[in-house]
């Protein structure tokens, strides 16, 4: 096998970014890098043949390259994912691998190749369309809120002519996915106003022609279950770890 792995453009590798993001189907966190030149890409050739492609960012600070979060083949070069991803490693430098675990082959590369994993966050995506209701609270949107292709933010819950809660969604990830956010002032937590923001949320995504989605820290118990409770699902994790050196 005659492997060659050039570090290139965005441009170069786009077309297999939307094989990609097709194949997949779900909300990828880290779009967001190459659209902010986070990133830097790398092209697989195999036989002089394009055959896929990795990317890499820094996973503590944004300058460093060290942490690979895409790694794709095409169907007739996947049996060659490990050899492809051992000399992507050597070549890169990387020493840290970010993902998915509903990216099924990035994560299988992740189980192999490296050691101390930790899980950082949990991923959620829409299963069911909750019916919530709060006496007395109106959800609704500052006037001078402006929605942007990176985020519609200014939204509310009031109870009482007070607010209690605040959100949004950020749209820089890739279509049609919006990420939700919300936070809900002390005084009023534990009373329903968290499911029910990302309820009405929810709502006003699909108005817009997308998709929610979220994501919470894997030890924040209460948001997981505001979650769940607003009709969101587990769908995967966010996994970190170190890539393992053969010893000389």
């Amino acid at each position: 096998m005659d492997l060659k792995i050039i570090k290139t453009d965005l441009e170069a590798i786009q077309e297999f970014r939307v094989l990609f993001l097709k194949e997949n189907n779900f909300q990828f966190i880290y779009n967001k890098c190459h659209l902010y030149g986070w990133a830097d890409t790398w092209l697989f050739i195999v036989d002089e043949e394009k055959a896929g492609y990795g990317a890499i960012w820094g996973a503590d600070r944004r300058e460093d390259r060290d942490a690979i979060f895409e790694f794709y083949l095409i169907e007739p070069f996947r049996k060659l994912a490990n050899s492809i991803f051992e000399e992507f490693c050597n070549i890169s430098g990387a020493t840290l691998i970010e993902c998915q675990t509903n990216d099924m082959l990035l994560s299988s590369m992740l189980y192999e190749y490296a050691q101390n994993i930790n899980a950082e966050a949990i991923l959620f995506k829409d299963s069911f369309q909750s019916d919530l209701f709060v006496p007395g609270v109106i959800f609704s949107r500052e006037p001078s809120a402006v929605t942007t292709n990176y985020e519609a933010d200014g939204y509310f819950l009031e109870q009482n002519g007070q607010i209690v809660a605040t959100g949004g969604f950020m749209l820089n990830y890739n279509k049609p996915y919006a990420d939700i956010y919300m936070e809900v002032k002390e005084p009023f937590r534990q009373k329903g106003f968290g499911s029910f923001i990302i309820q009405e949320l929810k709502n006003e995504i699909y108005q817009m022609g997308r998709v929610p989605a979220a994501r919470c820290n894997v030890d924040n118990k209460v948001s997981k279950a505001t979650l769940l409770k607003a009709g969101f699902k587990v769908c995967g994790a966010l996994l970190k770890g170190d890539i393992k050196r053969k010893e000389i």
